[in-house]
């Protein structure tokens, strides 16, 4: 075919427990009759940026937030547009930009946007020199994948288990500045996060009223809880509920800077750890904006 996009497929080995890799091939296939050109990139950053020297219209990834979390990086603020095949654990990225969540059906999407020419743009954030489309969060939850990623035992979900069990029983809340284009709040927080979407963690609507294409990031606090307090807030988390609830605080804004205020000797641990779309970023302070239609989309 001479007609339709420049594509590379990308896809990294170990994404999704090896889902990606294995869908890969198959995904392959069905988009090379639809495409002018199709390369097969794993997992290699020099790669892809051959494939846009060379003159590239799409980057389609195979994989979980993770791997979206490249693309995105890669895709920011540039003509290259994004196509999703969601196969990872948690595809919170997928979710919120109405992808389908199954991967035979977002391929057809995708063979439908090259054919219609159908593209969509939405906004991203911006910490530093980092993009997210997601989530960036601070606080308890920072830790506990913090904690998990440390940890050399159990292996797999039950990490995770763990990391929660120990941070409820040390975590302690933190006067933190939170200043926006608009506002200022100083106030005790267990977790702040910042949406540009609103799910993390494999569909916790934590920024349950973050829209991608509006201009403006959420944000969510949860102010000081003890464990017991906490572990009745956080399953709230699932349903988007835990708004309502007198600990937690939403603003609304265009640039967000939080910053941990006096002492961190309340518990012992230096400065919060930050994490964007699941991946590390550094500690507190942060400074995010939201920069409005930084990514195009097939959809």
């Amino acid at each position: 075919m001479t007609g339709g996009p420049r594509v590379a497929l990308a896809f990294h080995p170990g994404s999704g427990r090896g889902a990606a890799a294995r869908l890969a091939g198959a995904v392959a296939t069905r988009l090379r009759p639809h495409v002018a050109r199709l390369d097969i990139v794993e997992g290699a950053r020099q790669r892809l940026d051959a494939a846009r020297d060379a003159g590239l219209d799409v980057l389609v990834v195979v994989g979980g937030d993770g791997s979206a979390h490249q693309a995105v990086q890669f895709c920011a603020d540039t003509p290259v547009a994004l196509g999703l095949i969601p196969s990872g654990t948690g595809n919170d990225l997928a979710r919120a930009l109405d992808v389908p969540t199954d991967p035979a059906a977002a391929v057809d999407a995708l063979i439908d946007a090259f054919r219609t020419g159908r593209r969509r743009r939405f906004d991203l954030g911006k910490a530093g020199d980092t993009w997210f489309g997601t989530v960036l969060c601070s606080g308890f939850d920072a830790a506990v994948n913090d904690r998990a990623n440390r940890l050399r035992w159990p292996r797999g979900p039950r990490r995770y288990d763990v990391a929660i069990a120990a941070e409820l029983a040390s975590f302690r809340a933190r006067e933190v500045r939170i200043a926006t284009d608009t506002d200022e709040v100083t106030l005790p927080a267990m977790l702040v996060a910042v949406g540009n979407t609103s799910w993390y963690g494999a569909g916790i609507p934590v920024c349950p009223g973050a829209d991608p294409a509006d201009g403006l990031l959420e944000v969510t606090v949860v102010g000081r809880a003890g464990s017991r307090e906490l572990v009745r807030v956080l399953p709230r988390l699932r349903t988007g509920r835990h708004v309502e609830h007198a600990a937690v605080t939403t603003l609304q804004a265009r640039t967000v800077e939080v910053a941990e205020v006096g002492s961190r000797a309340g518990d012992g641990r230096g400065p919060w750890p930050v994490f964007a779309d699941g991946d590390p970023l550094g500690t507190l302070p942060v400074s995010i904006s939201c920069v409005p239609q930084a990514l195009t989309v097939l959809a």
